[in-house]
C-alpha cells in the first residue's frame, strides 16, 4: 500500500514554515483558523467552526471538517491542536541542511503541534491526488489544547460519528502511540487571617501564612505513589515586612492514572489544611479543577489493530506506552470514542530548542494516509 503514494517534502516545509509565521498563541488562533479553514476546503472538506472562542475567552473556536472518501464503514477521527505556548509571538522557522528546522531560538517553534497540523494535511492531500479511495475523515483542530484543553472541552462531540480518533500530539519519532495517560487536577487554597501591626500588636493578629505553611508541611509531596504525584507549585501572602499577613494561599496539582485515586488526594489535601485552619481562628477556602480525566486503551481495540497495521505496512515497528501528561484524547475518550495519541516528529516542545525535522513530517504524513485507507 505504502509504495503507492509519494510525500512532497518540499510542499511539507514550505507549509510548515509558512504555519509558524502565523502567531497563534492559547486563545488567540484567529489568523490561524482562518488559514486552515482555507487550506481544508481547498483539499475538499466541508469545514464549520464553533463558538468555543466566545465561551473560553478566545477569538476563535474549534474547527470541524468532514471530508466523505468512498470507503465504506465507521469513518476516523483526527485531530491536532491550533495554539502554541509561550514565547510564540514572531516564530520562524530556520530550516538546517541535516533536515532540522528550528527557530531562531527566541521563541518556541511551534511543531508542537503544527508538525502535526501539516502531516494531516498532506497525508490526506497524497491520497486524493493519487485517485485513491479512503475512508470518511472527520477532522478536529482545536483551539486552547495547552491550557488542559479548553477548546476540545467545549466542543459539541454529538456532531462526530467516528468511533475511532487518532490525536497527533506526542513528542518522539513517528511510531508511537499513548494509550495511557492520567487526571489532572489543579487546586487552590486560600486562608483568610486577621492582620495587625507586627511590632506593636502581633498577638491581635492571625498569622495566614503560618498556617498555610503548617498544612504544607504536613503534605506528603512528590511521588505518593507508583502512579500518582502531588505537588505545590505557587505560594503567596502578605503585603509587608512588618504586618501579620492577612491572606496566604498556594496552588497545586494532583496526576494519576486512577481518577478516583486523584480524588482520594484532593480530599487528603482538603483534609490537611481544614486541620491546619482549627482552632486558629482563621477562613479556609479550599477550590479544585479536573483539568483532564485518565484514560486507558486496551490493546484490543480496533484504534490499535489499525495504527499496528499502518506502521507495518510503512516498515515502522509500532511502539506503545503512557504519558504523564494530558492532550485532546483525554476529553475524545470521555465522550466514548477510542482514542490513540500519536507522536509526530517533535522534539523539545515546550522550549525555546523545539524542533522537527522534515523526515518527521513526512513519515506522519504517510502514516496518515495509511490509517485513512484502512
Amino acid at each position: 500500500m505504502a509504495d503507492k503514494l509519494t510525500v512532497n517534502e518540499e510542499r511539507i516545509r514550505k507549509e510548515f514554515c509558512e504555519l509558524v509565521e502565523i502567531d497563534s498563541v492559547s486563545f488567540q488562533e484567529r489568523q490561524m483558523a482562518d488559514r486552515l479553514t482555507e487550506k481544508l476546503k481547498s483539499i475538499g472538506f466541508t469545514v464549520e467552526e464553533d463558538d468555543a472562542g466566545s465561551r473560553i475567552g478566545g477569538n476563535a473556536g474549534n474547527l470541524f471538517g468532514v471530508l466523505k472518501g468512498g470507503v465504506p464503514g465507521s469513518p476516523i477521527l483526527l485531530s491536532g491542536h491550533m495554539d502554541t505556548v509561550e514565547p510564540g509571538i514572531g516564530k520562524k522557522a530556520v530550516c538546517h541542511e541535516d533536515g532540522r528546522i528550528t527557530s531562531r531560538g527566541d521563541t518556541v517553534l511551534g511543531a508542537d503541534d503544527l508538525a502535526a497540523v501539516v502531516e494531516i494535511l498532506e497525508g490526506i492531500r497524497i491520497v486524493r491526488e493519487a485517485g485513491l479511495p479512503h475512508r470518511d475523515i472527520e477532522l478536529l483542530l482545536a483551539a486552547a489544547e495547552e491550557p488542559f484543553t479548553k477548546g476540545s472541552s467545549a466542543f459539541d462531540f454529538s456532531r462526530v460519528t467516528a468511533k475511532e480518533a487518532y490525536v497527533l500530539d506526542v513528542s518522539g519519532p513517528v511510531g508511537k502511540a499513548i494509550l495511557k495517560a492520567p487526571t489532572i487536577l489543579s487546586f487552590e487554597v486560600q486562608i483568610k487571617g486577621r492582620a495587625a501591626h507586627a511590632g506593636f500588636e502581633p498577638e491581635k493578629g492571625i498569622h495566614s501564612i503560618q498556617i498555610l505553611s503548617r498544612g504544607i508541611g504536613e503534605l506528603k509531596l512528590g511521588r505518593v505513589d507508583e502512579e500518582t504525584t502531588l505537588n505545590i507549585g505557587l505560594i503567596s501572602g502578605g503585603s509587608v515586612v512588618n504586618a501579620v499577613p492577612e491572606y496566604a494561599s498556594c496552588r497545586g496539582e494532583i496526576r494519576s492514572y486512577d481518577h478516583e485515586k486523584a480524588l482520594r488526594s484532593l480530599e487528603y489535601v482538603r483534609e490537611t489544611f481544614v486541620r491546619s485552619v482549627q482552632g486558629t481562628g482563621a477562613e479556609l477556602v479550599f477550590t479544585h479543577q479536573v483539568n483532564v480525566k485518565a484514560f486507558q486503551i486496551q490493546p484490543s481495540e480496533p484504534v490499535v489493530a489499525h495504527f499496528t497495521q499502518a506502521c507495518r505496512n510503512l516498515g515502522i515497528e509500532p511502539e506503545f506506552g503512557s504519558t504523564f501528561g494530558g492532550s485532546d484524547g483525554n476529553t475524545i475518550v470521555q465522550h466514548g470514542i477510542p482514542c490513540a495519541v500519536l507522536s509526530c516528529g517533535m522534539y523539545e516542545a515546550h522550549s525555546v530548542r523545539e524542533y522537527t525535522r522534515l523526515s518527521d513530517m513526512a513519515d506522519g504524513a504517510r502514516l496518515v494516509a495509511e490509517l485513512i485507507r484502512q
